[in-house]
């Protein structure tokens, strides 16, 4: 038989989709799954994206430029503008997600071998990126007790080394939901400029923030980082898109962005439905987005305090993004998520869950948490919590 390759075989699991052949199962039983392990939205994308797909009068679905077209490199950078990111449409390549623009810039950065540097925990598909282009993550831990705030500088520094070569994070957070403040992101900055690092940071999540007295900073807003910053994009949850798979890789370094491109001629062009539907979304009024950023706020503070009752669980409390880490008094965070789907129901209901080891790099780290999604509406996050309550009674008394 054929073999598999080694990178094939090594490239980790989704702790996000991992389970789903158990969610299909209880489904198949006529449980509902309450899913919480996925950032999947239930808000309406903005109706001016849905029409453009509906009625486009085209006769033909024909190739686009690898960059993505000029219009809506255009219209990016009008959008980026207003949040004090002065961006020429030149200096953004349109991906397959923002997934496809972490893969574009990994392998255009780095070699097999390299390594690269992460605060974890953080998106579970880094690893996978990582693997992909045999690079190596060097994890740095943040702590749940310190609502994952980044580790010390000198923490970070001390894992630098000759085969470094970027550095990488998510602002807002995807697990934890913690915003990187200004400083933050400028002390990271130095840093990568000291050791000429690439820094990149994944910035899906820039509307989504919970409390009115933070901000959002842009790692593009760094000055003097033309060479060395790369921002990561992406429609999916800023429009509930998810589907439209429509993605950036944004910055001033002309090289980098010459690599990158000749991935992106590899794939031909990004798809042209998605792409008329993500420039018409551009054009929704501010309202959309305001409306959006106030329910999931309004979530977040629903789903903290039913989380929040329940005896032995601890929550962090997310500033940005739509995701909580959550410790659960059990050995074994995703066995009790298994089990939740398997051998749990409450009147034929039960909730799904991301198991969070798979957000960590280091082994042994996060056994005992889980990210939840505040994806659903108020009433479905209370039926979620209600359902863990009970739940764990059951698993702890068995």
């Amino acid at each position: 038989m054929p073999l598999i390759s080694k990178k094939g075989n090594d490239l980790p699991e989704s702790p996000i989709r991992k389970l789903v052949h158990f969610a299909d199962e209880a489904k198949a039983k006529g449980i509902h799954v309450h899913h919480l392990n996925i950032g999947q939205p239930d808000i309406h994308a903005p109706k001016e994206a849905m029409a453009v797909v509906k009625d486009n009068g085209l006769d033909l679905l024909p190739y686009g430029s690898s960059e993505g077209s000029l219009s809506y490199r255009k219209a990016l950078s009008n959008y980026y503008a207003k949040h004090n990111i002065s961006i020429n449409p030149e200096e953004i390549i349109v991906t397959t997600g923002a997934s496809e623009a972490l893969a574009f810039t990994l392998n255009s950065i780095c070699d097999a071998g390299d390594e690269i540097i992460i605060p974890e925990p953080f998106y579970a598909n880094y690893n996978g990126f990582a693997a992909a282009a045999s690079v190596q993550v060097v994890p740095v831990v943040s702590l749940f007790d310190d609502q994952f705030k980044l580790p010390a500088l000198a923490e970070i520094e001390a894992k630098i080394s000759s085969k470094t070569r970027a550095i990488l994070l998510c602002n807002p957070s995807n697990p934890t939901g913690y915003l990187y403040t200004k400083e933050e992101i400028t002390a990271l900055g130095k840093l990568a400029l000291k050791h000429d690092l690439f820094f990149i940071v994944d910035e899906v999540y820039r509307e989504f923030i919970h409390d009115e007295t933070m901000e959002h900073f842009s790692v593009l807003e760094l000055p003097g980082m033309e060479e060395h910053a790369i921002m990561i994009d992406s429609v999916s949850k800023r429009y509930s898109m998810c589907g439209a798979r429509v993605g950036a890789m944004v910055s001033r370094n002309k090289s980098l962005l010459a690599t990158a491109l000749k991935f992106a001629h590899l794939r031909l062009s990004p798809a042209t439905y998605a792409l008329m539907a993500s420039e018409a979304a551009l054009s929704a009024p501010e309202d959309y987005l305001k409306g959006v950023v106030k329910e999931y706020t309004n979530r977040k503070e629903t789903l903290m305090k039913a989380l929040n009752d329940i005896d032995g669980v601890r929550v962090s409390n997310p500033t940005g993004a739509f995701y909580c880490m959550v410790e659960l008094p059990v050995d074994n965070a995703e066995a009790f998520s298994k089990w939740l789907l398997t051998d749990f129901n409450l009147d034929q209901e039960t909730v799904m869950f991301a198991p969070a080891a798979g957000f960590y790099s280091t082994p042994g780290y996060g056994l005992k948490e889980v990210r939840i999604g505040f994806v659903l509406n108020e009433e479905k996050l209370k039926r979620a919590a209600q359902i863990l309550k009970s739940a764990l009674a059951v698993y702890n008394n068995s």
